[in-house]
């Protein structure tokens, strides 16, 4: 029982993949896929939701930063509700602000060029949506 963390952008779908003890998330795969062609990525994740015993999904929701929701994040929640119909899966929305700019931070630390940085920032900032749902679930656990 492992779940998937996910990062929905226009053109990539950035997925994380936690251990099977649910307490370390790493980094999966990016799903590239035309300007709003949703259906792509819906249905490649029914594979990865198969092989690897998926039990429940994190998907980053992208508010706004006055907590507001906008345009990315309602076709987010489509997403999800898509997702969830398809696959019969439970999938959690986690609040996904500042995840790129975090990412991003990291991997500039790390010394990573920015041609590089453009084909891992999705997959790590998923790392961070599923790694956080996990340090706090984990955390609530334990108290």
């Amino acid at each position: 029982m492992r779940y998937l963390g996910l990062d929905l952008g226009s053109t990539t779908l950035g997925i994380s993949i936690s251990d099977t003890t649910n307490t370390i998330a790493s980094i999966y795969k990016t799903i590239r896929f035309k300007k709003d062609e949703y259906h792509i990525p819906l249905e490649q994740l029914g594979t990865i939701i198969k092989e690897n015993n998926i039990t429940k999904i994190v998907l980053g929701l992208p508010k706004n930063m006055n907590n507001t929701i906008g345009e990315r994040a309602l076709i987010t929640l489509d997403f999800k509700e898509k997702l969830e119909n398809k696959y019969q899966i439970e999938v959690i929305m986690e609040d996904e602000r500042l995840t790129s700019v975090i990412s991003n931070n990291i991997l500039i630390q790390a010394d990573m060029s920015r041609k590089k940085r453009k084909k891992v920032v999705d997959g790590m900032a998923s790392v961070i949506i599923l790694q956080s749902y996990l340090d706090r679930i984990n955390k609530e656990r334990n108290n």
